[in-house]
């Protein structure tokens, strides 16, 4: 350790005293050049010693403790020693939490990945190699779009949009399917968070299967029961009076369970089956045909229905969307007081391609607006239970629009109506004319 300290005032005053004793001895003698030119070599022969050993002991790892040294070097050695005490502390609490994190992400089932702005592989955890068939000492470094050789994966990757996951196939086990979400930070970094989702695949598989088979299978004894009602109702006049009033409604409720079981086979269809091969559909000859069911089905209600359509043509599955837009059209008929205002609009923009369902109804609460296109989700059962809906309709609606590369927006204010609105992207659009 040094012996003493001192401040850089203190060694100027220390150099001047020293040449001016030189000077003052050198007048004496009658060389005053001579004797300034000696301490002034004998100054910087100290230095260049002092800063010899600060080197040494610099490169040399195993010394601790620094040399000895009075002076401003004492101070020198003695600054140097304690900086080094304090960032090897910073170091051993770096590593410390750096090894918790270590330790901590390689008890996590799901993979962490960690790739640059370059899009290279810095760092993954124990779950990303057994998940992706990563090597620590081949592929550290690599591009990931190397090492995850999938075209839907090199995809979501260069869009840098991850708001939505990634579902794919694992590169290292086809039977494994994997989900992918990227968080980007720093300069174009990138956290990818890789999860095995196998288990809830077969389950929601299974899901889909029961309620496909269980739908079919009722379907059939209850079409049966269907056709003896409606026999009974034809021959109502035979029976007892009381008879009368049980029947019809054992033929409304098997006709509501009719509907859900036909609903039910749709949603199990749109989730379950291949996109079919798709064609130009005509919308606006589309919604004539709904506008006319949608009159049948207002009957005395005397609502007003209209439609404004552009004459634009969609590349999609013509069942299908006449599904869907029916289901909004008809909903709206169904909620929509007597004498109300229904307005159905298909139109083109910049955006896209939109169709629109505006009514004067009654309006849904706020609360209830993300929830709608859930399964059986009601925002009013009662209203269910006098119109007869399944509580389907909006499911296959949603279901409908994302095998189209759509989405809908839902707008409702309570007691002033909704406007349901189908968006598509401009790929889907074929045709522009003239509305006549």
């Amino acid at each position: 350790m040094c012996v003493n300290n001192q401040d850089w005032p203190t060694a100027f005053r220390h150099l001047t005293l020293s040449l001016l004793l030189a000077w003052f001895l050198g007048w004496l003698f009658n060389n005053s050049l001579v004797a300034i030119s000696l301490t002034l070599g004998v100054f910087l022969a100290w230095h260049w010693f002092q800063l010899h050993r600060m080197q040494k002991w610099l490169l040399n790892q195993n010394n601790v403790e620094p040399p000895e040294s009075r002076g401003i070097w004492g101070s020198v050695f003695d600054d140097i020693y304690h900086l080094q005490r304090r960032q090897q502390k910073a170091q051993s609490r770096l590593k410390a939490v750096i090894q918790r994190i270590e330790d901590g992400t390689a008890a996590l089932k799901d993979g962490v990945l960690m790739v640059n702005s370059q899009g290279n592989l810095e760092w993954w955890n124990q779950a990303a190699s057994q998940l992706l068939g990563l090597k620590e000492s081949q592929d550290i470094g690599q591009p990931i779009t190397n090492l995850v050789r999938a075209p839907e994966f090199k995809a979501y990757f260069d869009a840098s949009q991850y708001g939505d996951p990634l579902e794919m196939p694992s590169p290292a086990n086809g039977d494994v399917q994997l989900q992918f979400q990227i968080t980007l930070f720093s300069q174009q970094d990138r956290l990818i968070l890789c999860r095995n989702v196998s288990h809830i695949k077969q389950l929601e598989a299974m899901r889909q299967d029961f309620v496909a088979n269980a739908s079919h299978e009722l379907s059939t004894p209850l079409t049966v029961i269907s056709g003896y009602l409606e026999t009974f109702l034809d021959h109502q006049d035979t029976l007892p009076p009381r008879w009368g009033r049980a029947l019809k409604q054992m033929h409304q409720q098997s006709q509501r369970m009719e509907s859900l079981i036909e609903d039910l086979l749709m949603l199990s269809r749109l989730e379950t089956s291949q996109l079919k091969d798709h064609s130009q559909v005509n919308v606006p000859n589309l919604l004539n045909e709904l506008q006319l069911d949608a009159i049948a089905l207002s009957g005395d209600k005397q609502q007003q229905i209209e439609i404004d359509a552009q004459w634009v043509d969609i590349v999609g599955v013509s069942s299908e969307l006449s599904s869907a837009f029916g289901n909004l059209i008809f909903n709206a008929v169904k909620y929509t007081q007597a004498q109300g205002s229904i307005k159905v609009r298909w139109w083109q923009d910049d955006e896209g391609l939109h169709l629109s369902v505006l009514d004067n109804g009654p309006g849904i609460d706020s609360p209830h607006l993300p929830r709608l296109t859930e399964r059986f989700y009601r925002a009013d059962a009662s209203r269910h239970a006098e119109t007869g809906g399944t509580g389907l309709g909006l499911a296959i609606v949603k279901h409908v629009l994302l095998r189209h590369e759509g989405h809908l927006q839902i707008e409702s204010t309570l007691g002033k109506g909704s406007c349901f609105t189908c968006h598509f992207p401009l790929s889907r659009l074929t045709h522009l004319g003239h509305k006549t």
